[in-house]
């Protein structure tokens, strides 16, 4: 009996030192209580995940505007004013002979460009227009030089065209950037969803082991009695006794637990030590049963990686392409029609404009390269054949996935069914199996056998509950679609760059 006390003593002391800990760690927080639908809206609205997910689409936003830029009149004004040079040079005299002399130059320069990139062709048309003038000082003149419209173009003719590749290959980028942000987003509900339940099940633990421990604590003062009088043996005492121990180490376990799944929860959701959070569980779980070939197409239509699979074949062709420009016979084509004119006086110098004009055709044969160009061609080919045969595994996988999915979810709905089914019949057998044993018409054994199987039940509908709404999202982030609402998951991606 001594040992018995000096044990209750001891666990009532730790009991209340952590209760006390916790109580003035959270006697200042703000207590909220939050559904599942609560908590993945939090998630999706402000947790770190959710954040970087937004920058990331942003990131891609604006690579995307970029690359519809290099499509776009580009409009440039250069200047350098001004430039000025003193330096020693040489002056030929009348009779050959030649001397160093000192000279003082300022060199100032004005131009307006206008260039445009040609996707039809992979060229770029310029126009231009420049002013130049040059301030002798050793002799106190100047002189002007315009050139008021130089028009040119400049062309490769290997035949590869980097800017129709870009016209492919972007806008696939682009949206699969949108539709990765969507999956992100599922994705961050799915997480929020473990977590939730992580949070629920050890609520439910705690309240199992505050239940158990009472419940052991009052049976086992109730044996002590019968076994003073002889109407029980010893060994089920010392087995109510033993109950009342485990239940007392399972209490101290579940206080720790539930606040290391608190910590994790308010963490994912970005909230600090300020806020405390107690769960909801609500019972109701949709009722839909989607069909397996509409899930299949949304899939096929919606997911970011049919997108993705769509874009590494494409670059896989591109750099083939580029491959088999680079290793034979290339030229470019550079050409240039303009008008220019000087004058010592800047009202003439505009005046009587000259034509300039200038055509440029280089070539590059490779003679002996040792097979570098027909090398890089094959390894591309080699390459793109590698990306086709893992795109073609990898859509059958997907696929297969899909299926399974589908399937998995189909059965969660009768699974929690019969789950809390089994929870009221071992609530229900633990109340008559207590009431039994307090007149004493069962053992101990009978009674703990439903204490654990009421546990175990309680446990197993969280547990059900979790799988169901964990298929749910899961579901929902491999076809970006919402079956209950037989809608298209879709985002404010405007918003989100505003």
């Amino acid at each position: 009996m001594q040992r018995n006390n000096l044990f209750n003593t001891g666990l009532m002391i730790l009991i209340l030192s952590l209760t006390l800990q916790f109580t003035s760690v959270h006697g200042q927080q703000k207590v909220l209580h939050l559904t599942l639908n609560e908590v993945v809206e939090i998630a999706r609205d402000q947790s770190p995940q959710a954040i970087l997910a937004q920058h990331r689409f942003r990131a891609s936003y604006w690579q995307h505007r970029t690359y519809q830029a290099e499509f776009l009149p580009n409009l440039n004004l250069r200047g350098t004013l001004p430039d000025f040079n003193r330096s020693i040079t040489t002056y030929t005299l009348p009779d050959g002979s030649d001397r160093f002399i000192e000279r003082n130059i300022i060199n100032s320069l004005a131009s307006l460009s206008l260039n445009q990139s040609i996707g039809l062709t992979g060229g770029q048309i310029f126009m231009s227009s420049e002013l130049q003038r040059v301030d002798n000082l050793d002799i106190d003149s100047s002189s002007y030089r315009t050139t008021p419209v130089n028009i040119g173009f400049r062309q490769s003719l290997s035949g590869y065209n980097a800017f129709r590749w870009q016209r492919r290959i972007e806008p696939l980028r682009f949206e699969e950037a949108k539709r990765n942000y969507v999956s992100a987003l599922e994705g961050v509900a799915f997480q929020a969803v473990n977590l939730f339940f992580d949070l629920a099940l050890a609520q439910v633990n705690l309240e199992i082991a505050e239940l158990n421990y009472s419940n052991t604590d009052t049976l086992y003062r109730i044996a002590q009695g019968r076994y003073n009088i002889g109407t029980i043996p010893e060994n089920q005492l010392l087995q109510m006794e033993l109950s009342y121990l485990n239940a007392g180490t399972a209490l101290n376990e579940a206080i720790l637990d539930l606040e290391v799944r608190k910590f994790r929860l308010r963490s994912f959701l970005g909230y600090n030590e300020t806020v405390d959070i107690e769960l909801l569980i609500d019972p109701y779980v949709p009722e839909f049963r989607p069909d397996l070939n509409k899930a299949l197409n949304e899939a096929l239509t919606n997911n970011p990686d049919m997108i993705q699979f769509e874009r590494q074949l494409l670059e896989a062709d591109r750099d083939v392409a580029r491959a088999r420009s680079e290793r034979g016979f290339n030229a470019d084509l550079f050409a240039v029609y303009g008008l220019t004119s000087s004058a010592p006086e800047f009202a003439d110098a505009y005046k009587d404009p000259q034509v300039t004009q200038r055509l440029q055709v280089g070539l590059q044969i490779p003679i002996v390269d040792w097979g570098l160009g027909r090398g890089r061609y094959r390894m591309a080919q080699s390459s793109q054949e590698v990306i086709r045969t893992q795109v073609e595994q990898a859509r059958i996988d997907f696929e297969q996935n899909v299926y399974l999915e589908v399937m998995q979810f189909t059965m969660q709905y009768d699974q929690l069914e019969i789950a809390a089914k089994a929870d009221t019949i071992a609530q229900k057998r633990f109340d008559v199996t207590r009431e039994r044993f307090l007149i004493g018409r069962i053992d101990v054994r009978d009674l703990n056998d439903a204490i654990r199987e009421q546990d175990i039940a309680r446990r197993g509908y969280i547990s059900s509950l979790r799988n169901y709404w964990r298929y749910y999202y899961n579901l929902r982030r491999l076809t970006l679609y919402d079956f209950e609402r037989d809608m298209r998951l879709i985002e404010d991606f405007d918003g989100l760059v505003l």
